[in-house]
């Protein structure tokens, strides 16, 4: 529901957003205090002084349980004149923990700024109209065989075949796979995502820990396999997988391990779709496309080819002609069915017609030499 909103309210949403912020702003402030004092409360600190010069932590001080809670607001406020601590990691790790409560603070300061632009300028409605109302009606459709599914790295594929649990591979200890992908679906999209997803997915699930992995700060490697040796995982990601139906061993060993899988909405139930007769383009004489406009199939380029490879002649020739562009092998091939005659030999298709238009307008004449065609240019 969107409206523009009174003074009144715009001013509490406004305060409400405030609020917010500010709470977030001191739970991260606390949080950063305690694993700031964490890192720096058993080692020795180097010289600490406040914004304005003053020294407030001498060089080889540690903090006591006293002096560290006294220390807990104002810590981070203080500036190192070297280092922070004698030992530099610990130094480094201080550095990098500021840095972080940094950003994640301008974060909050930006989030809350574009909430507050938006209560202030409100919704954009068309002109008249107040309040405008929408509703979104949520359907639960189970997934089935031509349903389009997705990963995170554009690994998306259509179910193909829907098995019974117990017909899946299974692992030694008898764990059936929940989905299978093609390896296929790999080398030429070089999206390798989906295996460091399906390797750090297996070894967090085995140590039962969440795991946050940025796109460009996301886990190495060898972090990753560290985390694989961690959970007693073998190196490769790979396991041992046994066919559900007949019990026997694979031959190799396969990559097992946990991935997101999203269904998207392109289902087959929406997308089923079948032409008789129907509109057909004026230019090129062929039929209209899309299932709103009740039009046909595309037959593209990768189709021709599967044809070709099955060597189905007569089956491409029909595609491309009488079931196309081929205006009166259009006429001619009904007329067969009817009387239950052989089909005809097929014309020429149209799209054939408006390349020889269009060679012509660059002054190129084309001239036909077949005595089956009839018509002249």
């Amino acid at each position: 529901r969107r409206e523009r909103s009174s003074s009144p309210r715009r001013r509490e949403s406004i305060a409400a957003c405030e609020q917010e912020a500010a709470e977030r702003k001191e739970r991260l402030i606390a949080e950063r205090n305690t694993r700031l004092l964490e890192v720096v409360g058993k080692v020795k600190l180097g010289s600490l002084y406040s914004q304005d010069g003053e020294l407030k932590v001498r060089k080889g001080t540690q903090l006591s349980e006293r002096r560290r809670e006294r220390a807990g607001e104002d810590f981070s406020a203080l500036q190192p004149e070297e280092d922070w601590t004698a030992d530099p990691e610990v130094s480094v790790e201080v550095v990098e923990l500021l840095r972080y409560a940094e950003e994640q603070l301008k974060l909050i300061d930006e989030q809350t700024e574009r909430q507050i632009e938006r209560i202030t300028r409100g919704d954009e409605l068309p002109p008249g109209i107040a309040q405008l109302v929408k509703v979104y009606v949520a359907k639960k459709r189970k997934l089935s065989v031509g349903d389009k599914m997705a990963g995170r790295h554009g690994n998306k594929g259509v179910v193909a075949y829907i098995a019974p649990e117990e017909d899946m591979p299974f692992l030694e200890d008898g764990t059936p796979v929940d989905i299978a992908l093609n390896p296929l679906g790999v080398p030429s999209r070089m999206n390798l995502g989906q295996i460091f997803e399906t390797h750090l997915g297996m070894a967090a699930h085995a140590l039962d820990v969440h795991v946050a992995t940025p796109v460009f700060d996301g886990a190495s490697l060898d972090e990753v396999r560290a985390m694989l040796d961690e959970a007693e995982i073998p190196n490769d990601g790979k396991q041992v997988l046994y066919d559900g139906r007949t019990g026997t061993k694979l031959d190799k060993r396969v990559t097992v391990g946990y991935i997101y899988m999203l269904k998207l909405s392109h289902l087959v139930a929406d997308k089923i779709h079948a032409r008789s007769i129907g509109p057909y383009s004026l230019v090129t004489q062929q039929p209209l496309g899309g299932k709103a406009q009740f039009g046909g199939q595309r037959f593209g380029e990768m189709e021709v080819w599967a044809l070709e490879a099955y060597g189905s002649a007569y089956t491409l020739q029909e595609m491309l002609t009488v079931k196309s562009d081929d205006v009166a092998g259009r006429s001619k091939i009904y007329e067969a069915i009817v009387k239950g005659e052989n089909p005809p030999e097929p014309g020429i298709p149209e799209s054939f017609n408006v390349l020889v238009k269009e060679l012509q307008s660059l002054c190129l004449d084309v001239i036909l030499e077949d005595s089956r065609i009839v018509e002249t240019y």
